[in-house]
């Protein structure tokens, strides 16, 4: 990443949102803005050409129905990063903590019923940053990539491309991985009202080291404090 991405990050946050009226009504602009840009190779851009086709043109109610499927209602497709790190164990709240608090240093503050950890929210954040420090925020997060990347292929969802393109600007490969069997939401976790809690079922192994902290390198020290 060479160069600026901010809008063509900005534009793949708005892809991983809730598919309603007023993304379908911004798709063509976004599409020539991303096109504007090039921060991706023509291969990337394609694929993702094909999501914004199928969003544009698809039967909204199908469309809708797919997103819920996909990112509501099973952990490994989840953009809640966290809950690919933490799961629902007591690490989770002070993670969420520290990343709020790191958007509160650039200056970025969410809106009610936002939680820092959703993906679209992060790349909004990432957008802000310089590019170097950009590219190096994304490849903290390149497990967690290629995993939902992985998840979402086994799905053969076009979803898949805008994973594989945060894979691309963050420097890292998008490869499958293998991706575990997969159990609702809604039927193995409930959110506590206070992330300090944990679900009926727990973890394995809670307070086990975790594959990936989101721990800032020297290079992003001016996008927060260590997450």
């Amino acid at each position: 990443m060479k160069k600026s991405s901010s809008i063509t990050l900005r534009v793949l946050a708005r892809l991983l949102s809730y598919p309603n009226a007023a993304l379908q009504g911004d798709l063509a602009d976004m599409q020539s803005a991303m096109h504007a840009e090039r921060a991706l190779s023509k291969d990337r851009q394609l694929e993702l050409d094909n999501l914004v086709h199928h969003l544009a043109h698809g039967d909204a109610l199908q469309i809708e129905s797919e997103f819920v499927e996909l990112f509501d209602r099973g952990h490994a497709t989840s953009l809640h990063l966290f809950e690919h790190v933490h799961g629902d164990s007591r690490d989770r709240g002070p993670a969420m903590i520290d990343l709020t608090k790191t958007y509160e240093k650039a200056g970025l503050f969410l809106a009610p019923g936002e939680l820092p950890d959703f993906l679209p929210v992060v790349l909004e954040f990432v957008s802000t940053q310089p590019p170097k420090e950009a590219k190096a925020f994304l490849a903290e997060m390149a497990h967690i990539f290629n995993a939902i990347f992985s998840a979402l292929q086994q799905r053969q969802t076009a979803y898949a491309s805008v994973l594989g393109a945060l894979l691309e600007l963050s420097g890292e490969k998008a490869q499958a991985v293998k991706v575990a069997a997969d159990e609702p939401i809604d039927t193995t976790w409930e959110e506590p009202e206070v992330f300090g809690g944990c679900s009926v079922k727990g973890q394995d192994k809670p307070g086990q080291p975790q594959p990936i902290h989101f721990v800032r390198t020297n290079a992003a020290a001016t996008a927060g404090a260590p997450l």
